[in-house]
Parts: C-alpha cells; sequence; structure tokens
C-alpha cells in the first residue's frame, strides 16, 4: 500500500526518488582595479588587482562602471549604487561616498542601467526613463543643468528600450527603433549635424532601425537591426573606424558589413565582435588598449588575433575586457590600477586569461576599474 513521507506519497518502489524543482541560478557580483571612493564596493577605499567577489549575494543581474561609482541591478529588480557621491550620482538623496552598494530607493522595477561619467541613466520595466547625478551641459536630458541626488523621470515615453552614458552626454533608443541623444555636443557626439548641447532628448535622424548605442567619453557606437555598425563625436585617435582622425557630427558607417553584433567603447577606443566570433579594435592604443601586441593606434577596424571564440567586450578608459565562448574572462591595456584583475599592475598589449574560472557571464568597465557577474 502507498506510505508517506514527509508529504511525499511513494507507491510500489520504496526506493524511488522525489523530484525537487532546481534551485535558482546563483549569479556573483566581483570587482577590480581602482578603489577611490570605493567604487569596488568592497567596504575600504584599496585597490584590487585580482577579482574580488562583493558580499555574499547571489543574485546580481546587470552591473555598469562610471567614473567613480558603480550601479547594478538584482533579480528582484531593485538598483543599487555605491562609491562616490559627490555629484549626486548614486541617487541616494545626497552627496556621501559609500563604499558597500547601497539601495536606491525600494522600488523593484528597475531593468537597464548605464553609467556615464558622474551621471546615470535607468530604464523601468514599464519602459520610462530615469535619470541622476550631475546635470551639467544638460546631460540629464531634464531641460535644465541641476544636479538630481534622486532619480527622477525623463518625459512621459514608455518605451524606452536601451541606453549609454558618456562623460558629458547621454544617447537613448525607443522600441520603434529611434535613436535619442542630449547633453554635452563640442566634438558633435550629439549625432545632430551640429556641435550645439541641449538639455533635453532630441531624435536623430529619422531612421528606425537602431538596435544598439554605447558611448565612449566623447564618441558613440551603434549598431543597427540590419547588423551594420556606426560611429559619430571625437575621433582624435581614429576611435571612428573611418581611416581618418577628424571628428563626425552625424552617423558615420564603418565599412559595408553586416555581421557586426556587440559593441563597447572606451575613452578614445573602439572594440566590437562580429557574429562569426572575431573581435576588431581601433583608436587610440599607447598603453595596448586594442590588444594588438602593439601600441600603435589604428583609425580603421583591426582583428584582434585569429580566435573566433569572443562573446561579449567591455572598455574602460584605457583598457579593455572581454569573455569568450567558453565563459573565460581576459582582459588588456593599462593597468596601473591593477584594472585587469591579473594580480599585478603591469600593462598588457594582447588579451591574457583573468584567473583560471569558466563561469564569467558579464563584464563592464568603468574608469579605472572592472567589474564581472559568474555564475
Amino acid at each position: 500500500m502507498p506510505f508517506t513521507f514527509s508529504g511525499l506519497n511513494f507507491v510500489g518502489d520504496v526506493s524511488a526518488q522525489a523530484v525537487f524543482p532546481p534551485p535558482p541560478p546563483e549569479f556573483y557580483l566581483w570587482s577590480w582595479g581602482s578603489n577611490s571612493s570605493g567604487r569596488l564596493g568592497l567596504g575600504d577605499t584599496t585597490n584590487r588587482s585580482s577579482p574580488v567577489q562583493v558580499g555574499a549575494l547571489t543574485t546580481w543581474s546587470n552591473i555598469s562602471g562610471g567614473e567613480l561609482h558603480s550601479l547594478a541591478i538584482k533579480t528582484d529588480g531593485t538598483l543599487w549604487s555605491w562609491g562616490s557621491g559627490s555629484n549626486d550620482q548614486l541617487g541616494l538623496g545626497n552627496t556621501t561616498n559609500y563604499s558597500s552598494p547601497k539601495q536606491v530607493g525600494v522600488l523593484t522595477t528597475w531593468s537597464k542601467i548605464s553609467a556615464g561619467g558622474q551621471h546615470n541613466m535607468a530604464i523601468k520595466t514599464d519602459g520610462t526613463l530615469w535619470v541622476w547625478g550631475n546635470g551639467g551641459l544638460g546631460r540629464l536630458g531634464l531641460g535644465d543643468e541641476t544636479n538630481r541626488s534622486s532619480p527622477v523621470q525623463v518625459g512621459a515615453l514608455t518605451t524606452w528600450s536601451s541606453v549609454a552614458g558618456g562623460e558629458y552626454h547621454s544617447m537613448a533608443i525607443t522600441t520603434d527603433g529611434y535613436l535619442w541623444s542630449w547633453g554635452h555636443n563640442a566634438q558633435g557626439q550629439l549625432g545632430q549635424g551640429n556641435t550645439t548641447g541641449t538639455s533635453s532628448p532630441v531624435q536623430v535622424g529619422a531612421l528606425t532601425t537602431w538596435s544598439k548605442i554605447v558611448a565612449g567619453q566623447y564618441h558613440n557606437l551603434a549598431t543597427k537591426t540590419d547588423g551594420t555598425l556606426w560611429e559619430w563625436g571625437f575621433n582624435d585617435s581614429g576611435q571612428l573606424g573611418q581611416g581618418d582622425t577628424a571628428n563626425r557630427s552625424s552617423p558615420v558607417q564603418i565599412g559595408a558589413l553586416t555581421t557586426w553584433l556587440n559593441i563597447a567603447a572606451g575613452q578614445y577606443h573602439s572594440l566590437a565582435n562580429k557574429t562569426d566570433g572575431t573581435m576588431w579594435s581601433w583608436g587610440k592604443n599607447n598603453f595596448g588598449q586594442l590588444g594588438l601586441g602593439n601600441t600603435t593606434n589604428y583609425s580603421s577596424p583591426v582583428q584582434v588575433g585569429a580566435l573566433t571564440t569572443w562573446s561579449s567586450v567591455s572598455a574602460g578608459w584605457s583598457f579593455a575586457g572581454a569573455i569568450k565562448t567558453d565563459d573565460t574572462m581576459w582582459a588588456w591595456g593599462r593597468n596601473n590600477n591593477g584594472q585587469l584583475g591579473l594580480g599585478n599592475t603591469t600593462n598588457y598589449s594582447s588579451p591574457v586569461q583573468v584567473g583560471a574560472l569558466t563561469t564569467w557571464a558579464t563584464i563592464d568597465a568603468g574608469n579605472e576599474h572592472h567589474m564581472a557577474i559568474s555564475n
């Protein structure tokens, strides 16, 4: 006859095993590099030259590194910040530095984030766009230059899908494929065909095919739904990939390929993956941040090695990181504060594996620090 043990019914074969649902996935947060203002979230201001786990929580899902601060979202939709709060960039209602993650408000509806130099942008699950931090030069898109110490909604639209914060400017894409920009524009980084700044969002052209956007210090990279790659803004080191060093105030296509996938913008350099798993870089290379084994600038995309196993890229001020399809993590470029995570402060001009873990899922770079999520 059947018998019951701890609420489970076993019929016939007493060796039958209960079937339990799998445990929830675990997502660990790690950080390393410069830790001035506590931007690593480790409870102190000591630099780290190897990845260190941030607390014991396993629920991190989205990360973004700013100039002196960091942002993250958890799987429960809460928003967290730490590091420098000198320009209200932590969104905590004050200008205090925090060296450990602090929750921003009590909402559980945060979806996407992007940290600029001293300001931030975030999208909620309802598609609304929110900003906070340094409002100088109109970078918050609120029609003025006032700092905000807590998140404030930009307009009334509920169709925002992706955001990117530069040093003094902001970019965003809506779900219908339109591209918008606002803030500082001295180098044409707003893509409006001029060098006039604006403190409110302005649509970039009339196209509805924009897919991804990333912002460097004064330049931007974007892909369209057709897989083409576009850039505009400052170009003193060839970071626009046009074979020259002339600034562009409107989006210009890089070559004719339609196989661009993931993109990253550093201070004066750019990186991208193609759908075939290759990685490409161009722009300034004084610290080897292009990963090409030298310190020569390139004004057109150059393939990094011959591998076809790159899956994602990140770019800091003068360094870069990437994850391969085997979930290993690699880094190269400037390493004065240990931001490469290699246990030293030596610069590297070619990709070097960070540790031995094969569980890296997400990577992002701030000014001189790195963050990553492992699973």
